[in-house]
């Protein structure tokens, strides 16, 4: 159950233009953003950051959407996962690479330079951080600066989403739960206290 409920999503006007793009993009509002609302600032903040991060930029969104997906495996954040899963397959990644991402450093689905995304993304969102010069300069081979700061952005984003989700046990939406059982479920995930079912939006 949620340790704190999402308001509704008509709670504060000033957020109904971005709610409807949520609502006409991703099929729904999350459940985190409606929670975060109690405290407009913050909301605000937030939603301006993730549109930085990870809708502009160079490198492609589809490999953004991965870097948080293993990120977010790296913290254990099932909530987080199934959003980055779902995320993941509206921007067309591959099911079966979605999948594979747990194994990233030795599927052949990914190319060297998602391998080297991916494992600055696994290795900079454990604690303590493990993220070694030879990882950096492998990331340098295939991205400039400005994609790198993308992609370290990207994982540190979800820094904040992992902790923010677990820590309240944020109750998942319907379409990243379907997204999730139909990419991740049969590599193991499950949405364990994040299983919806036990409120409602108020």
């Amino acid at each position: 159950m949620a340790r704190l409920e999402p308001l509704a999503a008509d709670a504060l006007a000033e957020f109904a233009e971005r709610f409807a793009h949520y609502e006409k993009t991703r099929g729904f509002v999350p459940h985190s953003i409606l929670t975060m609302q109690r405290r407009p600032a913050i909301a605000a903040a937030f939603m301006h950051l993730n549109q930085a991060v990870i809708y502009e930029g160079t490198v492609p969104e589809a490999l953004k959407m991965l870097v948080g997906l293993v990120s977010s495996q790296a913290a254990g954040c099932r909530y987080c996962q199934a959003h980055m899963a779902n995320l993941s397959l509206r921007y067309q990644a591959p099911d079966d690479k979605i999948a594979a991402v747990w194994e990233y450093q030795s599927s052949p689905l990914f190319s060297e330079a998602e391998r080297a995304a991916l494992n600055v993304a696994w290795k900079g969102s454990t604690v303590p951080n493990q993220v070694e010069d030879a990882d950096f300069e492998a990331l340098a081979r295939y991205f400039d600066e400005g994609q790198i700061v993308e992609i370290i952005a990207t994982m540190s984003l979800f820094g904040y989403l992992n902790r923010w989700n677990d820590t309240l046990a944020t109750e998942l939406e319907g379409v990243p739960l379907r997204s999730a059982e139909r990419a991740i479920a049969g590599v193991g995930w499950t949405p364990g206290k994040h299983a919806p079912g036990q409120g409602e939006p108020k």
